[in-house]
């Protein structure tokens, strides 16, 4: 690489450059930029060089960098570098995974969020008390002899109880991470003509699925991928529910059923137009006995026939009832209470594993300070529950866990 003149390195500078050819000749004009340690990504000195973006020119400029000493970097080696040099903490290098993986806005946000501390920040105030109750446990132990009692019963209670409360609520916060993290899977089932394809339709807002008013349009189950409240869903438009007429609409009913196994919420589509049929209420009671379902009204543009009080009144034409639909689906799915914490949740399974960990040491012991059991006992519960909270941030974890952690960011990065 050939600068235009002798490169002056002003940290968090640019400088413009002449990328060469391995004859001399230039085939890029690039941008390198100067980061001094500790202001940088990695916490090291870093230069970046920027290319025009061609293939070509971005292979050419990596084999001139290793021609030179340089080496490919390993599958997230570089947040491994600011991990290892203090830059960022665990949970906040597994959020710059979440951020790069993100298909919503809502995604992005939140680990954007937890990539800035969110979660390291809620755990700090519990730990820094655990540690508070540790001292004054060890200070006890200290003046046993001269018959001094520093921490009674109820003032260890006093202290425990809310460093429990707010390790399990972190922990019981995973199941709406979840499903912001992994997204979640929505069937759409009803006889057929009662709207299952126009709704689909209406809840993507394209035309995905063929409508027809031919009965058994759909002969198999229709996928595609939306956002709902920012969070992926996974939509299935099944085959109409009935006595199949041949064997490809059987098949397809078959997997209509299979379906609502496997989603985590099914949609029941009922006829607003029409009085209920028996093959109404014989899925109506199969969907809720399968979990969670919603009941739609729709066609209620059409509306003529009574008993549909307790369903959502939807029209799949003119758009009447979709957005309250949608955030119906996404309060019936996703646990009250998360909303509005954004990145105050966890997403990560080892995450939660671990917070359940600390959980259930901080629970023995509370039970152990109730049955006035010595405070040696008491403090190997404690300790038992600041580890998984150190394992959580990183500051007792353990290599195959980094490797494991690392190994699924995409290369560089």
């Amino acid at each position: 690489m050939r600068f235009r003149q002798t490169p002056n390195w002003i940290p968090w500078a640019a400088t413009l450059a002449d990328l060469l050819d391995f004859s001399g000749r230039p085939v890029d004009n690039v941008v390198v930029t100067y980061y001094a340690s500790p202001r940088s990504y990695t916490a090291e000195d870093v230069v970046e060089v920027a290319c025009h973006g061609s293939p070509v020119v971005l292979r050419h400029a990596l084999d001139q960098a290793c021609r030179f000493g340089a080496r490919l970097a390993e599958p997230g080696e570089f947040t491994l570098r600011a991990y290892l040099n203090g830059r960022i903490d665990l949970p906040q290098a597994e959020a710059i995974r979440d951020l790069i993986d993100s298909t919503t806005l809502y995604q992005a946000r939140v680990a954007a969020q937890q990539a800035e501390g969110s979660v390291s920040r809620k755990l700090k105030p519990l730990k820094d008390q655990m540690l508070e109750l540790v001292a004054l446990l060890e200070a006890g132990i200290d003046f046993a002899e001269d018959d001094i009692d520093v921490a009674p019963t109820a003032e260890i209670l006093r202290r425990l109880d809310p460093v429990l409360n707010g390790v399990a609520t972190l922990a019981a916060s995973f199941a709406y991470g979840k499903l912001v993290h992994d997204g979640f899977t929505l069937a759409i089932v009803g006889r057929p003509n009662v709207g299952k394809s126009s709704l689909f339709n209406a809840l993507l807002q394209q035309d995905r699925a063929i409508v027809t008013p031919i009965a058994g349009t759909t002969r198999d189950v229709v996928s595609e991928t939306a956002a709902l409240e920012g969070i992926p869903v996974r939509l299935l438009d099944t085959a109409g529910i009935r006595q199949g007429q041949d064997v490809v609409e059987s098949l397809g009913i078959e997997r209509s059923y299979q379906a609502m196994v496997d989603a985590d919420l099914t949609i029941v589509v009922l006829d607003a137009s029409d009085d209920l049929t028996a093959e109404d209420q014989a899925l109506l009671e199969k969907a809720a006995s399968q979990g969670r379902c919603l009941v739609v009204a729709n066609k209620a543009d059409l509306a003529s026939a009574e008993g549909y009080d307790r369903a959502l009144k939807v029209s799949a034409l003119t758009g009447e009832g979709v957005d309250e639909l949608r955030r119906a689906i996404v309060r019936t799915v996703c646990p009250q209470g998360h909303f509005e914490q954004d990145g105050g949740f966890i997403t990560s399974l080892r995450q939660e594993q671990l917070l359940r960990e600390s959980q259930e040491a901080l629970a023995k012991a509370r039970m152990a300070a109730e049955l006035g059991l010595p405070h040696e006992m008491l403090l190997l519960d404690l300790y038992a529950a600041l580890n998984p909270i150190d394992a959580v941030t990183g500051a007792t974890t353990a290599d195959d866990i980094l490797n494991r952690i690392f190994s699924t960011f995409c290369i560089g990065k």
